[in-house]
């Protein structure tokens, strides 16, 4: 079986490539199938996030589909930045600013305290009648300053106590055994036996 997922993210589309084909399912993204849309993530969760860009993408490929959304969600800040990860600064948002926003609003919060997770939800369109989804997180600690080189977005400032590392530090197959968007597609992987 052939699914679309809705990225044309390499890094993204190898991981579902990684997990998903040990069903034999090919995973091709959004260029490869000629489309380019931007779909404007209008919902105030990662579940509606995810589900408005696989039922939107969908309707254009008329394939299989799977979208994902996914984000930073710290406890000290009530669920910030959760689904404005990406937009945490505004609107010109970069992976910097948004680091710097996150650790100026944690400035005085001590180090018991900054628990947070990643979270990713993965939406599956297989028809008009059949949708799935799938969640996945990860847990870590914010930390106060940036550290290492590797990943994107808060991965230089989100440690993880399994490795005793930031997610900048892991390596791609550390990161991809731990991390939120593998965990729901692995959790995915096993609701879609029944599609293949």
């Amino acid at each position: 079986m052939k699914i679309l997922i809705a990225t044309n993210n390499k890094g993204k589309l190898a991981e579902f490539n990684k997990i998903l084909g040990e069903l034999s399912i090919e995973c091709v993204s959004l260029s490869d199938m000629g489309i380019n849309a931007e779909i404007a993530e209008t919902e105030d969760s990662f579940l509606g996030n995810a589900r408005l860009k696989a039922q939107e993408i969908y309707k254009l490929a008329k394939i299989p589909v799977i979208s994902d959304d996914s984000g930073l969600i710290v406890d000290a800040l009530n669920g910030e930045p959760g689904v404005l990860s990406a937009r945490y600064s505004g609107e010109n948002a970069t992976d910097d600013k948004n680091i710097q926003k996150l650790l100026l609003n944690m400035q005085n919060i001590p180090a018991d305290k900054r628990t947070a997770r990643f979270k990713s939800v993965v939406y599956f369109v297989y028809d008009d009648k059949t949708e799935l989804y799938a969640e996945g997180s990860c847990e870590g600690i914010i930390l106060e300053e940036k550290r290492g080189e590797n990943g994107f977005g808060y991965d230089p400032v989100f440690f993880c106590e399994k490795f005793g590392k930031t997610f900048a530090q892991l390596t791609n197959s550390e990161k991809n055994s731990i991390s939120h968007r593998g965990n729901a597609i692995k959790a995915l992987k096993n609701k879609l036996d029944a599609y293949k």
